[in-house]
């Protein structure tokens, strides 16, 4: 198990952060308008994977006709037919080449630095976005619905289902803001990527405000339906849409080019730095004779504050950021098909 597990995180290590640039690399000054609904459809695609083998993996993990060896069998084979049609389409591709010692040259320059101290400050931000929503998943969101009624549509869920309302809405959810929310709003508010961000943070506090508002129904006696719970997932949701779609193709056009793989990387951090001031939070309110500082209402009240206050300092540094966008279509020496490589603008 801990080989397997260990080859994983090595594989996805290498792998999350340089899909995630080459996605971007497709895309130039001719296309750029482009690149917030192609990382919509990427991040469409990762969640539809994950939602799909968190139904059929346990099912098949399970079911005595098939047991571990198909459960764990089958995403292995998916795995390599994936490996094997992205060598198929190598020459499809806009290629990239490695940017070897001017990664470093890059990094330490004033232009790299500059965009790393910029990039930082949104990541702390970003880090307590995903504090707040990693807890929905598996955490005190599904404790919560433990004391709920869970009774829907003629359906007694468990409290672990419940959070599967969130891939199914994030589906939902990444065409419907690309084509309708978006572009309606557009025509009264121009949405940059800091303000959808911006904008994601408020809803991800709102999603918190009804989890706070569910808890005092609990301590009141009383066993709120799990429609309560669906709509902070759906609050949550939309937060989600703007803050990690647009995080993403955000990090990626204002990373310097010869460092994009290495700033796709680095997005991945604040998910380990929120799920560290949340065990952070949960160390320090518990008492040693094993009783807590704060008892749930105050809990989510915490978070929905929190969240808001971060929310609001974001609108003022959003109002200050000065960035710069870089696409590969800036640079030379770019390979791909020709057809491509035109429209793109390279030579």
């Amino acid at each position: 198990m801990r080989p397997g597990l260990g080859r994983i995180s090595f594989g996805a290590g290498g792998s999350k952060p340089g899909v995630s640039a080459n996605v971007g690399d497709q895309f130039g000054e001719s296309n750029k308008t482009l690149i917030s609904k192609v990382f919509g459809w990427f991040y469409f695609s990762i969640n539809a994977g994950s939602f799909i083998s968190t139904i059929a993996c346990p099912f098949l993990l399970h079911d005595p006709r098939f047991g571990p060896r198909w459960a764990f069998g089958i995403p292995g084979v998916f795995m390599v037919i994936a490996t094997i049609s992205f060598w198929l389409g190598r020459k499809k591709f806009v290629h990239i080449p490695p940017a070897g010692l001017d990664f470093l040259k890059q990094l330490k320059s004033r232009e790299g630095l500059g965009a790393l101290g910029r990039l930082a400050i949104v990541y702390v931000f970003v880090a307590m976005f995903w504090s707040l929503w990693d807890q929905s998943s598996g955490g005190s969101w599904t404790l919560q619905a433990q004391h709920m009624d869970l009774h829907w549509f003629g359906m007694n869920l468990l409290p672990s289902q419940v959070q599967t309302a969130n891939p199914i809405l994030i589906l939902l959810f990444i065409p419907l803001v690309n084509y309708v929310i978006y572009p309606i709003v557009d025509r009264f508010f121009l949405l940059t990527p800091l303000r959808k961000i911006g904008i994601g943070l408020f809803f991800t506090a709102g999603s918190y405000v009804v989890i706070w508002h569910i808890q005092q129904l609990i301590d009141a006696g009383g066993r709120p339906s799990v429609n309560w719970q669906f709509l902070a997932y759906v609050i949550l949701t939309l937060g989600e849409t703007m803050v990690s779609i647009t995080g993403l193709e955000f990090s990626y056009t204002q990373a310097p080019n010869k460092m994009k793989s290495a700033v796709m990387a680095l997005w991945l951090f604040p998910v380990s730095m929120g799920n560290l001031f949340t065990a952070g939070v949960n160390y320090f309110i518990r008492n040693a004779d094993g009783t807590v500082k704060m008892n749930d209402q105050q809990y989510f009240l915490f978070f929905a504050v929190l969240m808001f206050v971060a929310a609001s300092v974001f609108v003022v540094f959003a109002m200050f950021y000065r960035g710069q966008t870089y696409l590969q279509s800036q640079e030379t020496g770019i390979t791909g098909p020709p057809d491509m490589a035109t429209e793109l603008g390279m030579p």
